[in-house]
């Protein structure tokens, strides 16, 4: 337990071997509710994966304490296994043949520990013919089918603009770590809880993968329309563009009245939503005449007066200035001891008796090293001629 800093996640210790993004999302989630996290990294990081001035390093990586240690060594490794006996949880995110070669496979592990929780995060799973695959977000968007759905009609693959394999991947680690504490403490004995981006992707198809598995429908591109519903998408506007979601009876008959022709309504190529979706093309094309005369702010006041679900296309900026992401608290702040008070993302998640904690900015490597191995009984002489020997 961290000094001063509770949440639900206050009792447990988290180890943190994890690399670039979708591990160190799976700890963001345990850190900012109150996990004491050690990040372990290499004294000398050349992966290309570790430049703390980068903004993303910064958000990614706040609440933790770091802890620089060679795995490799037989000192480094012994120093993580008196580390583990005092863990609940072990998050990594190494090819399955890198584990194994440094002794932190789950077998070993849990021998060690067997209250131990560990989450690992792969490109393609821990077993298989991809299993020693090196995976990429966006090798696993295309994998995973998510680029042949995005995108406009006939444009050719198109990847998203946030790494969701990796992000998803994190959430559901982070998910299932928790599912095995909380079964911890009816058995007594940890787990290890896997995933990969690919399983992550699959899984984010959602509705598009139900349209093949139950209908054998092959999704394809739909652009900015939602790919079986209509009037669903991104409409022009004198001044820019909205998007708009009238496809229910209810909201396509005040939808009519609204741009000014009730007659759609009962126009027998309009007036069910099978009819509207084969007739999509000339439907859309004869709403955007229209919504391109008005201003955004008109329209959706509008649509908005008759519950009909409307909303602007935001930059990044004007999403942080729009006053109900103000309302919702999507901005933390942490202190960095160089650069000063720091914004950060913080949580999406809402609790009526729990707040997440930001009680500290990303820390230098090997911040708090000394620290660290003075916890585990190590005395200065000892810490010293680790140093030495770049074991630390």
């Amino acid at each position: 337990m961290i000094p001063g800093v509770t949440g639900p996640l206050d009792r447990f210790r988290v180890l943190d071997l994890t690399r670039i993004r979708s591990g160190p999302t799976c700890v963001k989630q345990l850190a900012d509710w109150g996990a004491d996290v050690i990040r372990i990294e290499p004294p000398n990081d050349d992966s290309g994966y570790a430049d703390r001035s980068s903004s993303d390093f910064q958000n990614l990586h706040r609440n933790k304490r770091s802890l620089t240690l060679d795995l490799k060594s037989p000192e480094g490794h012994d120093i993580l296994m008196r580390l583990v006996d005092g863990a609940d949880v072990l998050v990594e995110n190494f090819r399955p043949n890198v584990k194994s070669r440094l002794g932190i496979d789950w077998e070993s592990l849990h021998a060690h520990n067997p209250r131990l929780v560990m989450g690992s995060i792969s490109g393609f799973g821990q077993t298989g013919p991809y299993a020693d695959r090196p995976g990429f977000d966006q090798v696993a968007q295309g994998m995973g089918g998510l680029m042949s759905v995005t995108g406009l009609k006939g444009q050719g693959p198109v990847r998203v603009g946030i790494p969701i394999a990796d992000l998803t991947a994190g959430m559901y680690c982070a998910m299932g770590i928790l599912m095995a504490l909380l079964d911890r403490e009816r058995t007594g004995v940890g787990q290890w809880v896997h995933t990969s981006l690919l399983q992550a992707q699959v899984a984010m198809l959602d509705f598009q993968a139900a349209r093949w598995l139950i209908d054998g429908v092959v999704p394809g591109q739909a652009g900015n329309d939602h790919p079986t519903a209509t009037p669903m998408g991104v409409y022009p506007t004198r001044d820019g563009a909205i998007n708009i979601a009238a496809s229910g009876t209810r909201m396509w008959r005040e939808f009519c009245d609204i741009i000014g022709r009730p007659e759609l309504f009962d126009d027998p190529r309009y007036a069910t939503p099978k009819a509207r979706l084969k007739h999509r093309p000339e439907l859309n094309a004869l709403i955007g005449e229209i919504t391109g005369n008005m201003a955004t702010a008109d329209l959706r006041a509008a649509l908005e007066e008759k519950s009909i679900p409307c909303g602007p296309i935001y930059a990044i900026d004007e999403v942080f200035a729009d006053p109900q992401v103000q309302h919702l608290n999507m901005v933390g702040e942490v202190e960095h001891p160089a650069r000063g008070a720091q914004k950060v993302l913080a949580q999406p998640i809402v609790m009526s008796q729990s707040e997440p904690v930001l009680h500290s900015a990303t820390p230098d490597a090997g911040q708090h090293t000394d620290a660290i191995l003075a916890e585990l009984g190590l005395s200065s002489g000892e810490i010293r001629e680790l140093k030495e020997r770049h074991v630390v």
